[in-house]
């Protein structure tokens, strides 16, 4: 289903593929602070090497994250329905750091309550997530939210695409099901469906970090702390920001495939004048 790579050569595809992942991995990582740039996510993943006087927790985000997106890639190629299971195993690549604490359970819901201070019209206020009690039902929406999404996608449809990555994007951060990794999560689950649609991921560049937070604050607040039974994504029109930051966004990754089918083209056009 990955038809953004139809008719490149297997080198090509390969190469595309990587440059998705290593910029996938740094921008999603870095917006939740990891350390390491670009270059050095590059060669940590290739390598398989760690970076001299960065911390460790830094590196095992980095994979934990690139393992992720491998497990992405499978779900859609093999055409895998995704379930609860799949999301606690991806939640468990994401969270690779080794942590043995009963109130930080990885691969399974959060027990205890999460949120998050920003400012909104110059005022700083605190934004409380989904209630721990709360999950188990607010997931089962949301999962009905996605299995509504999937059945209806089209091929090649990229406004379709978008709203379905803005819609179990914003959703899902609204719930916050986990103690930690709800944000890298939301990035890579939120791409199934433009995955399936045959379009390269949208990739949120880290130096935008502010815009996004602001963005998704703005309809959170609007829309209040979700409850158990409470519609997903309440005033619709008030995600249109979200929804062009996250278009605007997309631009990267469609111009990295547009670079590799310009080889590709140029690959051909070599090769018939050489006939």
């Amino acid at each position: 289903m990955l038809n953004f790579l139809n008719g490149l050569d297997k080198d090509l595809r390969k190469a595309l593929l990587i440059q998705l992942r290593n910029l996938w991995t740094h921008t999603s990582t870095a917006i939740e602070g990891n350390t390491l740039t670009l270059s050095e996510t590059a060669f940590v993943l290739e390598e398989r090497l760690t970076i001299s006087g960065k911390l460790l927790k830094d590196h095992e985000e980095v994979v934990g994250h690139a393992r992720a997106i491998d497990l992405i890639y499978d779900l859609v190629q093999n055409e895998t329905s995704f379930t609860e299971n799949e999301l606690f195993s991806l939640h468990t690549a994401v969270q690779a750091e080794v942590i043995v604490d009963v109130y930080k359970p990885v691969g399974r819901w959060k027990n205890e309550p999460n949120s998050t201070v920003a400012v909104v019209d110059d005022k700083q206020v605190i934004f409380e997530y989904g209630a721990p009690v709360d999950i188990p039902s607010l997931m089962e929406s949301w999962f009905e939210l996605y299995r509504g999404i999937d059945q209806s996608l089209k091929p090649g449809d990229r406004q379709q695409a978008l709203t379905a990555y803005v819609r179990l994007h914003v959703s899902f951060v609204r719930i916050h099901p986990f103690f930690d990794g709800n944000g890298r999560l939301a990035r890579l689950i939120a791409n199934i469906p433009i995955l399936k649609s045959g379009l390269p991921p949208v990739i949120i560049p880290k130096e935008q970090r502010k815009q996004y937070i602001d963005a998704l604050s703005a309809y959170h607040f609007s829309a209040g702390q979700i409850k158990a039974g409470d519609s997903l994504l309440p005033n619709p029109d008030a995600l249109q920001p979200f929804t062009l930051f996250c278009e605007q966004a997309w631009d990267e990754s469609l111009a990295l495939v547009e670079e590799v089918r310009q080889k590709q083209r140029a690959r051909k056009n070599h090769t018939l004048k050489s006939e």
